[in-house]
C-alpha cells in the first residue's frame, strides 16, 4: 500500500482513490490480458495459423488460467460463459447487418464472426465477477425482476432497432427508474462506501467505451468508418455500453441473489460477497 511520498504523507482520500484504482485494475485482469494478446498478435509475423484463431486459443488458455489460479470460481465461469454466448449471438446479427466487421480471415469463423469475438464479452463478465469479489459488493434495495426486464429489453432493442424505432432513450429512463434508490456498497481499505447503481453503469460504460477505442485501434474489429484508417469510436457508443452493462450485471447478480436466498432458508448467513438486499 502507498502510505508516503517524497513530499510527505499521502492524504487518506488519495490513498483511498489509489487503492480503488488498483482494485479496479485487478478486476480488469482478464480484459487487460486479452487486449494485450490482441496487441501482441498484431506484431507477429505471418504465420500458418490465422490471427483470430490464435486469439481463440489464447482466450481459452486465459480462462483456464484464471480458473486454475482460483481467480474465478465455477459460478463466475457460468456467468462468463453466458456472456460469451449472448455476445456471439449479438455479433452474428450485428456483423450480418454491417454494423462492424472482422476483416481478417480465420478458420474458426462463422458468418463473418470469429469465435474469439465472444471473449470480448466474456472479459466484461469477468470484470463484473471479479469486482464483486474484490470489492465485497453488496446491493441495497435492488429490484431484480424490474432491472432484469429492462436489461432484457435493452438487449432486444439493440437488434430490433434495425427494423423498428430505436427506443434506447426510453429504455435509459426505465433503467434509471428500475435502479432508483438502489445502492452498491463496496469496500476500499477496510472502509465501506456506497454508490448509486445507475452511476456505476455510467462509469463502467465510459471505461468500456475507452477500451473499445483501444480494441479497434489494435484491429480487434472494425466499424465501417474505420476500414480505411482508424478513427475514434463515436461517443454514442458510451451510452450504448452504459445500457448494455446492465445485462452483464443482472447475470452476475442473479446467481448471488439465489445463493443468498438458499442460505437464508437454511438458517445460515450468506457469504459476504453474496449479500443482496432485494426490494422485491
Amino acid at each position: 500500500m502507498l502510505t508516503s511520498s517524497p513530499v510527505g504523507p499521502v492524504p487518506p482520500p488519495v490513498r483511498q482513490l489509489l487503492d480503488f484504482a488498483w482494485t479496479q485494475t485487478r478486476a480488469c485482469a482478464f480484459a487487460i490480458a486479452l487486449l494485450a494478446g490482441v496487441a501482441a498478435s498484431a506484431l507477429l509475423p505471418r504465420l500458418p495459423v490465422a490471427r483470430y484463431d490464435l486469439l481463440v486459443a489464447y482466450g481459452v488458455l486465459l480462462t483456464l488460467l484464471f480458473w486454475r489460479r482460483g481467480w474465478e470460481n465455477g459460478r463466475d465461469l457460468t456467468v462468463i460463459g453466458v456472456c460469451h454466448v449472448i455476445g456471439l449471438a449479438f455479433e452474428l446479427v450485428k456483423v450480418s447487418l454491417g454494423s462492424w466487421s472482422y476483416p481478417e480471415p480465420a478458420v474458426l469463423k462463422f458468418a463473418g464472426v470469429p469465435l474469439y469475438g465472444g471473449f470480448l464479452y466474456a472479459a466484461v463478465g469477468s470484470y463484473v465477477c471479479r469486482a464483486w469479489h474484490l470489492f465485497d459488493l453488496e446491493l441495497v434495495r435492488y429490484r431484480p425482476r424490474a432491472t432484469a426486464l429492462v436489461a432484457a429489453a435493452v438487449y432486444v432493442n439493440f437488434f430490433s432497432h434495425h427494423w423498428l424505432p430505436d427506443v434506447r432513450g426510453p429504455l435509459a429512463v426505465l433503467l434509471l427508474a428500475a435502479t432508483a434508490g438502489t445502492w452498491v456498497r463496496y469496500t476500499v481499505r477496510g472502509v465501506r462506501r456506497r454508490m448509486p447503481l445507475a452511476l456505476s453503469f455510467v462509469l463502467i460504460g465510459f471505461f468500456l467505451w475507452l477500451a473499445e477505442n483501444l480494441a479497434t485501434y489494435l484491429g480487434a474489429w472494425r466499424y465501417p468508418y474505420q476500414l480505411d484508417g482508424w478513427q475514434p469510436v463515436g461517443v454514442d457508443k458510451f451510452g450504448a455500453w452504459s445500457l448494455l452493462i446492465s445485462i452483464t450485471f443482472v447475470l452476475a447478480a442473479t446467481g448471488r441473489t439465489r445463493r443468498a436466498g438458499r442460505s437464508g432458508r437454511r438458517g445460515h448467513a450468506a457469504r459476504p460477497t453474496d449479500r443482496t438486499g432485494c426490494a422485491e
